[in-house]
């Protein structure tokens, strides 16, 4: 069976480079994702505002937030929402990590995400990635990728710290390349 949709993405292979973006951040600056670090990176890819799940799931990832740090984790969200859609949710939830908004069409696709039309305007303005979960090495490679087409089917964020923790402390190998 072939699919006739013309906006393709292709997959980001595990262990490979993770592509290297820059967004506008919440409370000024830009948000680099991608590239050589000093540390690990969960970048969290959400739908945006008009998506619950995803505000839960940011608002668990708050709770815990301390936890990645700890890890040696930097933490980084993203959405294509624009900056008076985050700060409405910033300011509902409180949510203290780093957020960057107006992420590009190109930039999604790059991260081989899925991509999805709004179902009408009151939902949303423009297209937007479905949900994306990443953990990147300090050198800018991917050690987990999590993608979806929708918003209920996202990794448990305390089992993927348990199991980063896991893998950091015992040096585990990039699975899933072969």
């Amino acid at each position: 069976m072939t699919n006739s949709h013309s906006n393709q993405t292709t997959k980001l292979q595990a262990g490979t480079a993770f592509p290297v973006f820059e967004v506008p951040k919440f409370g000024g600056g830009t948000m680099t994702v991608g590239g050589a670090t000093d540390g690990w990176t969960l970048l969290i890819v959400y739908r945006g505002k008009h998506c619950g799940r995803c505000k839960t799931y940011l608002s668990k990832l708050e709770h815990n937030y301390a936890k990645w740090e700890d890890a040696g984790f930097a933490v980084k969200c993203v959405s294509a929402d624009p900056l008076e859609k985050v700060s409405d949710d910033v300011a509902r939830f409180g949510w203290t990590f780093d957020i960057g908004y107006d992420l590009q069409e190109s930039d999604m696709r790059a991260m081989g995400l899925y991509v999805s039309d709004p179902l009408s305007s009151q939902e949303t303005d423009r297209r937007f990635a479905e949900p994306g979960i990443f953990c990147l090495r300090p050198d800018g490679t991917t050690q987990i990728i999590a993608i979806s087409n929708g918003p209920a089917a996202r990794p448990d964020l305390d089992e993927l710290l348990d199991g980063m923790i896991f893998t950091i402390n015992n040096d585990k190998p990039v699975r899933g390349n072969a």
